[in-house]
Formats: C-alpha cells, sequence, structure tokens
C-alpha cells in the first residue's frame, strides 16, 4: 500500500504507536527474567499473570505456558532469549492464520456495510478506506446510514470530502434501510463500483439496533446479488478485552467478515490484536495507528510482531 517511503513512515509510526504496548508487555516479561538463571514454576505463573494483563487472552496464554514449560522439560528452553523468540513465534503463528487483506474485484459492485459500537472511530475509519480505494483509481460512494445521531451524517460528510467521494443521506432520523436502498439504486446506475455503509452503533438499545441492522443488511441482498460483499466491524484497540466481548455480539447476531482495529496508538493493550486473532478467527483487515488519511493500512502480521519486538534505538 504505497511505496517503500510511505511503508517506512507507517512502520515507524506503528512502532511508535506500540510504545506503550511495548512497555506493558514486553518490559514486564523483561522484568521477570531480570538476573534469573533458571526457568521455574514461579517464573511461569508470574509470566501468566504478565500476559493476561497484556490482553492476549487466556486461551493463547495457555497454550503458550505449555509449550514453554514443554520445551524447559526437554532443556530446550534455557535463556529469557529463547523464551522472547517462542512467544515472538506463537504470536506470528496465530496473527498469520488472520492476515487477509481485503479483495476488492475490479469489475461488479461491492458492498461494504461497516459495523460497531459508537465511539471506535468507525466513521473516520470509512473515511480512510474511501480515500485508499479512490488513491487505487475505484470510484467510491459513502452512505450515511446511521440516521439516528445528526453529527454522525455530518462526520461523514467531511470524511467524503477530504477523500473526493460523494456521501448518500438523508435528514436525520430518516430509515437507514430507505438510505442504503436509494444509495444501491444509484451505485446500480454506474455512479459507484463500490458503496460503504455507515451504520448506528447504539449498543444500550442492542436490539433495536440488532434488527436495524437485519432489516439493512436484507435490503442490501435483495438488491445487490451476494450484499453486502464485507461486513466490517470496527473495534477500539483502547477497549481491550471489551472489544472481544462486541466482537462476540455481532458476531453472533449480524455475522462479520472482516475486523478493523482503530487507535492502535494510544493504547498499552495492543496485545488484544492476538486475542482477536486467536479467539475469533475473523481476518484482521486494517489496523490504524493515527487521524490522519494514511494512518489507516492493511494488516501485516510481520511487520506488526516487527514494530512490536524491536527496541527503540
Amino acid at each position: 500500500m504505497g511505496d517503500n517511503n510511505g511503508k517506512g513512515s507507517f512502520f515507524a509510526k506503528l512502532k511508535n504507536g506500540l510504545t506503550n504496548t511495548r512497555k506493558a508487555f514486553l518490559g514486564r516479561i523483561e522484568d521477570i527474567f531480570l538476573g534469573k538463571k533458571v526457568i521455574d514454576q514461579e517464573t511461569f505463573e508470574e509470566l501468566e499473570e504478565a500476559l493476561i494483563t497484556a490482553d492476549v487472552g487466556p486461551a493463547f496464554t495457555y497454550k503458550l505456558i505449555e509449550k514453554m514449560k514443554e520445551q524447559v522439560s526437554r532443556k530446550e528452553l534455557d535463556s529469557p532469549e529463547h523464551l522472547e523468540r517462542v512467544l515472538r513465534d506463537s504470536m506470528t503463528d496465530i496473527l498469520k492464520k488472520t492476515e487477509a487483506p481485503l479483495e476488492i474485484p475490479s469489475d461488479g459492485l461491492f458492498t461494504i456495510m461497516a459495523i460497531g459500537v459508537n465511539g471506535t472511530g468507525k466513521t473516520t475509519t470509512i473515511g480512510k478506506i474511501a480515500h485508499h480505494l479512490k488513491s487505487k483509481g475505484r470510484s467510491v460512494m459513502l452512505v450515511a446510514a446511521d440516521t439516528f445521531r445528526a453529527a454522525a451524517i455530518e462526520q461523514l460528510d467531511i470524511w467524503g470530502k477530504r477523500a473526493g467521494v460523494p456521501v448518500v443521506k438523508q435528514k436525520p432520523a430518516s430509515d437507514p434501510s430507505a438510505v442504503v436502498y436509494d444509495a444501491l439504486q444509484s451505485a446500480k446506475a454506474g455512479k459507484a463500483q463500490v458503496v460503504i455503509v455507515d451504520t448506528a452503533g447504539r449498543l444500550h438499545t442492542k436490539t433495536n439496533l440488532m434488527e436495524e441492522l437485519k432489516k439493512m443488511k436484507r435490503i442490501m441482498a435483495r438488491e445487490v446479488p451476494g450484499a453486502p460483499h464485507e461486513v466490517l466491524l470496527v473495534l477500539d484497540a483502547t477497549n481491550g478485552q471489551n472489544a472481544i466481548a462486541q466482537a462476540e455480539i455481532f458476531k453472533d447476531e449480524i455475522g462479520i467478515t472482516g475486523i478493523v482495529l482503530t487507535k492502535l496508538d494510544g493504547t498499552s493493550k495492543g496485545g488484544v490484536v492476538v486475542r482477536i486473532s486467536k479467539e475469533l478467527n475473523i481476518p484482521l483487515r486494517y489496523i490504524g495507528v493515527g487521524e490522519g488519511l494514511d494512518d489507516l493500512r492493511p494488516f501485516n502480521s510481520e511487520e506488526f510482531i516487527r514494530a512490536l519486538f524491536e527496541k527503540n534505538d
């Protein structure tokens, strides 16, 4: 995505953005092994606690500790450096499995429905994806289907202007499905190749919200074969394990084909990337590390691990 210079600067941003996660995660692990000559039961208990606190999740932690214990018993794990390598390799294996960039066919109409709780950066994410696709020569249309909040419509409008793409909207409190219907008619008439729908995310009225999203999905499927082609869940990394709980709800109720993890630059809970990959088993499409138009990039597991483990000069 972009040239090497762009990639380099994104890597620097990612590395910088993961500073708090690195300190909380690797810093704690390094402290555990400081001055230790042997890896014993107490070491494993401290390590387990450090991993759980880092939001990598109990499933990954259990499997990793078991793997390490087995290697210690075979005398294969005799130094903190070896242990860090096992940790790094285990994380890479898991993240590789869910690394799958969003593939949009070059012909036909492609529809994306963006879902997620308010405050996760959903609208901002949509604007950035639109900018990225437009820079690749795609014609994109945004749809303001979060009609519940006037601010959401305005925000999408601003991002539409920034990305240079049209926004289909109606007045606040309109029926969201009607807005989606109108947008799809326009897109089918040749006005856009990619349609990205912004939806409401007010979880405190969960039943109503889920019914609204299901209705939207039905209308999209009726108007365009196979739509929505991508149901993209936007999660906020600062929410840590709460992000997993949100994902479970949307996964069960709506179905999810891809995940975007935002705000990795503002958290010490970046380990949640591992938990998302291990427990949800849904492709991680993009990660975000800032406010700029280019600060959302397709997820690359090796780049992420390198940025997390590389020490600052």
